[in-house]
């Protein structure tokens, strides 16, 4: 075998052995043509879960039932947002939030019983989302 032929076969194995890892190594996106990293995917799918999309809408800009989440970070801290998905009604009195009782028919429902872990993930994502 000659050193070109070496280096080809080389260049061949190296080949192979990174598609292999990629294969390995690629996460799957979720349903639907949206593409989602793997974190996104988790919390889009704890959010549909818990049934977000029915009332904010499915790319989360506001529907009649609820307001967009798009660009409240200016709004919310990381814990202040995940309190506030714990018991909702706790910022009833909040001036913004009369507002939204009088837009909308029902106020937000409490996700007490959700884990902290799945709150932080969801709130993440939703603080993440850019402002139109």
């Amino acid at each position: 075998m000659t050193n070109a032929q070496k280096w080809v076969a080389l260049f061949l194995v190296v080949f192979i052995l990174l598609f292999v890892l990629l294969k390995i190594t690629r996460k799957e996106e979720s349903g639907g043509n949206m593409n989602y990293s793997a974190y996104e995917e988790n919390a889009v799918t704890l959010m549909q879960n818990q049934k977000c999309f029915q009332c904010h809408g499915s790319k989360l800009t506001g529907t009649e039932k609820g307001p967009s989440l798009v660009g409240i970070r200016k709004y919310w801290s990381r814990d202040a947002l995940i309190n506030y998905l714990r018991n909702p009604t706790s910022y009833a009195s909040d001036a913004r939030f009369e507002e939204y009782k009088k837009q909308y028919k029902e106020f937000m429902p409490s996700y007490e019983e959700v884990d902290t872990k799945a709150l932080g993930k969801i709130a993440d994502y939703i603080l993440s989302l850019p402002a139109k």
